[in-house]
């Protein structure tokens, strides 16, 4: 049977998050549905990773399987004259049966965008930096450069989360001022934990407001315990960027990975 990649973006704002809900609307779910609309018959579809009520996606990846051989280009352009405009399917394309989004890409990127700029315009599509004590790029990349040092992260995982374990292999993190108060953290990762990036961000902007030091952040990393001030980032300032695969079939087809809403 055919296995399908699609690569797509989604503006999460409206969404309960990529996985289907059983009430609240998800990225899946209007996918899913308009796929069995198109295709006449019930399709289920498999992500690369959830993502939380209003985080966004640029390079997202999801597989299904069809007993026919289809017309990418044409499904896509189906698809995208049914699903609602904050959700874009760029590219459909055949893979191997064995080929999993989810369990067989290797690297997984997000970037949380962040202005130090009050906008009108722009309210779901960053965090705006509210307090006044200035961001501080030299502890924010201390902080991120003791992350790289570690492979459990027990202290960045939700308290109700139904993980096996707690290791992740991070490969880059850091934070980049990338024009005059716009601010872009970017980290990379063979897997996240549920709620880590969101509870990293907030962790490294709490050591900006003192609200906690360099040292607790060690302390908790070494004894695997939870942080003394846990705070989650908003949602609407977090982007997956990218998910690479071996033999990726979207590698000349992805959009920039450092990038800001104008």
């Amino acid at each position: 049977m055919p296995r399908y990649f699609a690569l797509l973006d989604f503006n999460g704002t409206r969404f309960a998050g990529w996985q289907r809900q059983p009430k609240d609307p998800s990225v899946q779910a209007r996918i899913e549905n308009a796929l069995s609309t198109l295709l006449g018959q019930p399709i289920s579809i498999m992500g690369c990773g959830r993502t939380d009520a209003g985080v966004h996606a640029v390079n997202y990846v999801f597989h299904f399987d069809h007993e026919l051989l289809l017309d990418a280009d044409q499904l896509r352009y189906k698809l995208n004259k049914i699903l609602p405009n904050d959700i874009l399917i760029r590219s459909l394309s055949t893979v191997e049966a064995e080929k999993h989004a989810r369990f067989s890409a290797t690297q997984r990127t997000y970037q949380y965008l962040l202005s130090t700029q009050p906008s009108v315009f722009q309210a779901h599509h960053f965090y705006t930096y509210p307090y006044p004590d200035p961001l501080k790029p030299e502890l924010l990349n201390e902080a991120a450069e003791m992350l790289l040092s570690y492979e459990d992260f027990y202290p960045f995982c939700k308290s109700n989360s139904d993980t096996e374990h707690y290791k992740c292999l991070l490969t880059y993190c850091r934070w980049e001022e990338v024009e005059p108060s716009k601010w872009v953290f970017t980290i990379r990762s063979n897997r996240f934990l549920r709620g880590m990036v969101r509870l990293i961000t907030g962790m490294c902007l709490n050591l900006v407001r003192g609200q906690m030091t360099l040292q607790q952040l060690e302390q908790c990393l070494e004894e695997q315990k939870r942080l003394p001030q846990p705070w989650s980032a908003p949602a609407h300032g977090l982007y997956l960027v990218d998910v690479q695969y071996p033999e990726d079939p979207f590698n000349d087809q992805k959009s920039s990975a450092l990038f800001f809403p104008a």
